[in-house]
């Protein structure tokens, strides 16, 4: 997919470009244009962290616009993530299967249709410098585009036919500038950038979701089929090992994780558990055998994604490479620790109310950004697999 975005993007883009360049000197503009936002399109194809982030964003939306309906695109296998959120109506919310090329031709091909149908009148794009993305966002027909603009940085070229420019700061959380992306909708036209605001008085607060009675008490029962002396007065850490297959440099070495089990379990209160999807579970039969201990539960495919929020709502500490249920657990009142390499966690922090960010600071990081569509050339991750583990225990038993 990086690749179609890169050599068939490029031109695409710069096709687009010339045609909305022929259609602005003949004065033809977009249906709408320069009335108040009706039906606002967010586009954000495949981070499933990256939803928790744009809460604020979709929040402030509603506060500046409350008369408009919200509509959400993504890839289909984050749909379920976005609609565990329940700020998107599931009727706007409209996804590309981009399991197979053909599929991805197929769903794209339709977004000018269901646009139409939508009446989506303004698209705000979310995602950094990805050409695919910003050729949907034209192809909707909608009179006003919002997105990331390279202005003068070399080698971010995403056409030139966004009516709202917005500079990406690289330098400031992403909740941050994702709200500039709204602002730029309310912020006075022939600035450039178009937005230039203090962002002191941002809300980037998470809504917290909370467990009952009897969902704690379907949660224990199934913690209890898996390892039967486990209950309410023993201490949850769980830890989530994996990260993206698209990211592997993200992730802290699993014998690392299984050092950190068998230093916790020093405590003979505390169990450790062990998420992730069906599709991981190699992963945790590895730390599993190391640690060799009934005190390491292997949850992997054992709990939908709302059972993992109320398992966090449940556990003491979730222990977590920088991936997204580290952005999810903001949701919950886990305390998060969290292992940043790669990125910035300046950039990339979890926006939760209790956390730690475990950072080497290497000087070779950030080597994944934005900028290089979160390539990393990096061959061995030292910034994680340098990280002391008795000194991550030790920060664990403290926050226990």
């Amino acid at each position: 997919m990086r690749r179609i975005d890169l050599w068939a993007g490029v031109p695409l883009c710069f096709l687009v470009s010339l045609a909305d360049r022929i259609l602005k000197a003949i004065g033809v503009k977009g249906r709408g244009h320069g009335q108040r936002p009706r039906n606002i399109l967010f586009i954000q194809l495949a981070e499933m962290g990256t939803m928790v982030v744009s809460l604020p964003a979709l929040r402030k939306t509603r506060e500046l616009f409350p008369d408009a309906t919200l509509h959400f695109l993504c890839f289909g296998q984050v749909r379920s993530s976005l609609e565990m959120l329940n700020v998107i109506d599931t009727r706007h919310i409209y996804t590309i299967d981009s399991r197979s090329l053909g599929s991805l031709v197929r769903d794209t091909l339709r977004i000018r249709s269901v646009a139409r149908r939508a009446g989506i009148d303004t698209v705000i794009n979310l995602e950094t410098f990805v050409r695919y993305s910003s050729l949907l966002s034209y192809m909707t027909g909608a009179a006003r585009r919002v997105g990331f603009h390279r202005f003068t940085q070399e080698g971010l070229y995403t056409g030139d036919f966004l009516t709202h420019k917005v500079m990406y700061n690289p330098h400031i959380h992403t909740g941050h500038v994702f709200l500039d992306l709204v602002h730029a909708l309310v912020a006075p036209p022939g600035g450039i950038p178009i937005v230039k605001r203090r962002r002191a008085g941002d809300d980037l607060s998470i809504p917290e979701l909370t467990t009952d009675a009897d969902t704690a008490a379907a949660i224990w029962r199934k913690l209890q089929a898996l390892a039967p002396g486990i209950g309410p007065a023993k201490k949850l850490v769980v830890l989530n090992p994996n990260a993206s297959k698209r990211f592997p440099m993200r992730m802290l070495p699993l014998d690392s994780y299984a050092d950190l089990a068998r230093y916790l379990l020093d405590d003979p209160d505390v169990y450790v558990l062990i998420s992730g999807v069906a599709e991981e579970k190699s992963d945790a039969v590895h730390i599993c055998s190391r640690v060799n201990s009934p005190r390491v539960v292997d949850l992997t495919g054992h709990t939908s994604m709302m059972e993992l929020l109320h398992l966090f709502n449940l556990s003491k500490v979730l222990i977590t490479n920088d991936s997204g249920p580290a952005h999810f657990a903001c949701l919950t009142g886990v305390h998060i620790v969290v292992f940043f390499g790669p990125e910035l966690p300046d950039r990339y922090r979890p926006l939760a109310r209790s956390y730690d960010i475990v950072y080497t600071g290497f000087t070779c990081s950030p080597c994944s950004s934005p900028y290089n569509q979160r390539q990393t050339p990096c061959n061995d991750n030292l910034c994680l697999k340098t990280i002391d583990v008795r000194e991550v225990s030790a920060l664990v038993r403290r926050r226990l």
